[in-house]
């Protein structure tokens, strides 16, 4: 009888371990999920503490509902979603915000892929490594998960029908400022290669770029961040943000007249009122209209079109 008791002990400690261990967060069934990092992620702590949603019931609601607060990623990864229809071979690599410190996973990741999927667009939504892991170069680690996830997206672009040449970026706040970042820092990785996706650019083919912080020095007269410096290969770029936003409308503001002095083609749209952190959850305000003005961004760009499909050339 103790022996079985002991045994029954066992098995119980172990599920409950097995339950402990299971992410906070993970993607519906049905989507493909690949670890960004096959050997560990470069710098990796040797006991990361477990993935955690950090919302509480004292959190704010956005246009009403609730949002998973993602905490303590160590082992980031990427997943795919792609279109039912209408696949245009288009795709973005989407970076939710939280300030380098967690990651609104389902209102600035999840729900953004349901809006591209819908517009014949492939999702690529990463879960890069969070707290501590930015602003670059304060810390250097989203920054490599942003180039990996790039390159691992082109190394699949025939498996996973999307046109290498049409694949790009779209982040929120902390996760606008490592969308920016990648634009301007891409011509080298971060990290020693450790397969062919590294081989492969990480440019982006374009940028979306929302209510972005880090980008002006508030402290500095919201002087441009030098450690953003924008190049005439920079990509082209979709900025929008609300002039209330508490995180200074000066960040939009700033890139895009960088983008401009570098003769880079890029679309500003400033909204009166909105704040911050609503990602693309419709209210009353015309600030959360933003994402059908990026789809006409995209056609103007060529991105999208009538003509646009994983086997067509880049426009």
């Amino acid at each position: 009888m103790p022996n079985r008791l002991l045994i029954l002990a066992t098995v119980v400690g172990f599920s409950a371990s097995l339950f402990a261990q299971k992410p906070a967060w993970q993607p519906a069934p049905g989507h493909l999920t690949l670890p960004l990092w096959p050997n560990g992620a470069p710098g990796a702590p040797p006991n990361p503490l477990p993935e955690v949603d950090t919302t509480t019931a004292k959190d704010n609601l956005i246009a009403g509902k609730p949002l998973i607060r993602l905490g303590n990623v160590s082992t980031p990864t990427l997943t795919l979603y792609t279109p039912r229809s209408n696949n245009t071979g288009a795709a973005v690599v989407v970076f939710p915000g939280g300030g380098y410190r967690i990651l609104a996973i389902d209102l600035e990741g999840t729900e953004l892929c349901d809006w591209l999927n819908s517009a014949g667009i492939a999702c690529v939504l990463v879960k890069y490594r969070v707290p501590d892991s930015g602003p670059y170069p304060k810390s250097s680690a989203a920054l490599q998960d942003a180039q990996r996830a790039v390159g691992i997206a082109r190394a699949h672009a025939g498996e996973w029908h999307i046109d290498p040449r049409r694949i790009g970026v779209l982040g929120f706040s902390a996760g606008a400022h490592l969308a920016a970042a990648l634009s301007t820092h891409f011509d080298q990785r971060l990290y020693d290669p450790i397969d062919a996706a590294d081989g492969l650019s990480c440019r982006p083919d374009f940028a979306v770029i929302v209510y972005p912080g880090y980008l002006a020095l508030a402290d500095k007269d919201f002087a441009p961040n030098p450690d953003i410096h924008v190049a005439a290969q920079t990509p082209p770029s979709f900025i929008v943000q609300a002039e209330n936003d508490p995180v200074h409308v000066e960040n939009a503001v700033v890139y895009f007249l960088a983008l401009k002095n570098a003769k880079v083609p890029a679309e500003l749209h400033i909204y009166a009122e909105g704040g911050h952190g609503y990602g693309l959850r419709r209210t009353a305000l015309p600030v959360t209209t933003w994402p059908l003005s990026v789809e006409t961004w995209l056609r103007t760009i060529k991105i999208l079109s009538d003509l646009a499909g994983p086997d067509s050339p880049a426009k």
